[in-house]
C-alpha cells in the first residue's frame, strides 16, 4: 500500500464490550453459568445477539466504559471486572471499507447470583447459557469462549468463585460455584480438601440458620487476599 494511499485511510475505531458471567438455576434447580446478550438492531449482524457494549468515547478510562456500558445495558454493577484481550482481526466483520474497521477492547466481569437477578430484561436483552450459545454477530463466540478458558483457569488459583457468593457460604454451596463454572461435578471430600489446603477460606464459627438437620458450617473468604492478582495493573484499573 503506497503512503499516499495509506494516509487517506483513517486509523480503526475503538469499542469496548463486555463478557458478563454470573450463576442463575435452571429447570432443576442446578446453577449454571449464564451471560447476558443484546440484540443487534442495525447492520452489520442486524437481529443477531452480541456482547454488550458500544464505541469508546475520547474522554473515557476504558475499565469505566466497560462498566458504564454493563451498566447501561442491564442495569447490573460488577463485583469483578478485568481486560480480556483486544480482538482486531480484519475478518471479525463484514467490512466494505478499511475505514469501517473496529478494534473491540473486550473485558469479562461476574456478577453475583442475587444481583443477576435484579438485571434489566427485555425484547433485545437476554440471558443466554454460557455452554450454549447460538450464533452470535462478529466474532463473539470466540471472544465468549476464550472468557470461559480465562475464568475457569483462573478459578483454580484465586477466590473468583466469592464473585458468586455471598460473604457467608457453606462448602457446599462453594463446591456448587466450582461444579456450575466447570460445568463438571466434583468430588465432595476432595474439594474439601482442597479448600482446607489452600487457606483463602475460613470458618466463621457460624452455621446456617434454618435447616432441618445438623446446620453447616458457615465460611467466608480472608478478606486481605484479592479475587485475582492483577500485579501493578491492579492498581490503575
Amino acid at each position: 500500500m503506497s503512503t499516499s494511499v495509506a494516509s487517506a485511510i483513517e486509523a480503526p475505531s475503538l469499542a469496548v464490550s463486555t463478557v458478563i458471567f454470573t450463576l442463575r438455576p435452571c429447570e432443576d434447580g442446578q446453577l449454571k453459568l449464564a451471560l447476558p446478550l443484546v440484540k443487534r438492531i442495525r447492520a452489520p449482524f442486524e437481529g443477531q445477539w452480541a456482547l454488550p457494549g458500544g464505541p469508546l468515547k475520547p474522554d473515557e478510562d476504558l475499565a469505566d466504559a466497560a462498566a458504564s456500558k454493563l451498566k447501561q445495558t442491564t442495569g447490573l454493577e460488577p463485583r469483578y471486572l478485568e481486560q480480556l484481550y483486544a480482538f482486531g482481526n480484519l475478518d471479525r466483520s463484514p467490512m466494505s471499507k478499511l475505514e469501517d474497521r473496529v478494534v473491540s477492547i473486550v473485558y469479562w466481569a461476574l456478577v453475583g447470583t442475587v444481583e443477576a437477578e435484579k438485571a434489566i430484561e427485555s425484547e433485545n436483552v437476554h440471558w443466554f447459557w454460557a455452554d450454549e450459545l447460538p450464533k452470535l454477530a462478529f466474532d463473539h463466540n470466540l471472544i465468549v469462549e476464550y472468557a470461559l478458558w480465562r475464568l475457569r483457569n483462573k478459578l483454580e488459583y484465586s477466590r473468583l468463585a466469592h464473585g458468586f457468593l455471598p460473604e457467608t457460604f457453606t462448602l457446599a454451596q462453594l463446591r456448587e460455584v466450582y461444579e456450575a463454572v466447570l460445568n463438571k461435578p466434583l468430588d465432595p471430600a476432595n474439594f474439601r480438601r482442597m479448600v482446607e489446603s489452600n487457606g483463602a477460606v475460613v470458618a466463621t464459627g457460624e452455621r446456617l440458620a434454618g435447616t432441618r438437620h445438623r446446620p453447616p458450617q458457615l465460611y467466608r473468604y480472608d478478606s486481605s487476599i484479592d479475587l485475582t492478582d492483577l500485579g501493578p495493573l491492579g492498581e490503575k484499573q
